[in-house]
């Protein structure tokens, strides 16, 4: 005899998206635990360069926030079926993370303009170690910025009346994650380094 068991649709389950996604995070988070954990073993060293970071850095940190605002706004507005409304803030966050990213470049080219070499052999590991933290920080922002593209193209597709907030919802974690992982890694080097 077979006796099929019928178990009802679990709504508490996380999606798959959802499920990835925050292990995608905790891998980045232990990849930048290591490179902080490594910029601090090696500031122990003599010849380790100190010095301030521009204000550039301290200003595009109010850009991610903004865009943190936005994204949450964009993800109500897409769960409320506010389509234009999504549409504006999406595309706000995208900019934004745009703007933030290129900020990101200035405060290097900032720091090179004041004799501080960020790559070659009159650099100094202190220098070369943020250009990778903060650089590696900007691909992720920069991949989040294509994933904002993404969805911004979809917003303003005419075949795609799909409701599903799961892409969105996505997105947003990654880019709250890329927030948050911003104010930690400028609080690091500020007030660790």
């Amino acid at each position: 005899m077979n006796f099929a068991m019928n178990t009802p649709h679990n709504s508490t389950r996380m999606h798959p998206h959802k499920f990835t996604m925050w292990i995608a995070t905790g891998s980045i988070c232990m990849m930048f635990a290591g490179l902080t954990s490594a910029y601090i073993v090696k500031s122990n060293q003599e010849n380790f360069l100190e010095f301030s970071l521009p204000i550039i850095f301290w200003l595009s940190t109010l850009v991610i926030l903004t865009s943190s605002a936005t994204m949450y706004i964009a993800l109500k507005s897409f769960k409320a079926r506010m389509r234009n409304r999504y549409r504006l803030f999406i595309t706000l966050t995208a900019l934004l993370g745009i703007v933030f990213a290129t900020m990101q470049v200035v405060g290097f080219l900032n720091l090179e303009n004041h004799g501080i070499a960020l790559v070659g052999y009159k650099s100094n590991a202190a220098a070369s170690f943020i250009l990778v933290i903060v650089g590696l920080h900007a691909l992720h922002v920069l991949g989040g910025v294509v994933a904002l593209l993404i969805m911004f193209a979809k917003a303003f597709s005419s075949k795609i009346k799909n409701y599903n907030s799961t892409p969105v919802e996505v997105v947003s974690i990654y880019w709250h994650f890329v927030d948050i992982l911003w104010i930690y890694l400028l609080m690091f080097l500020v007030f660790i380094r």
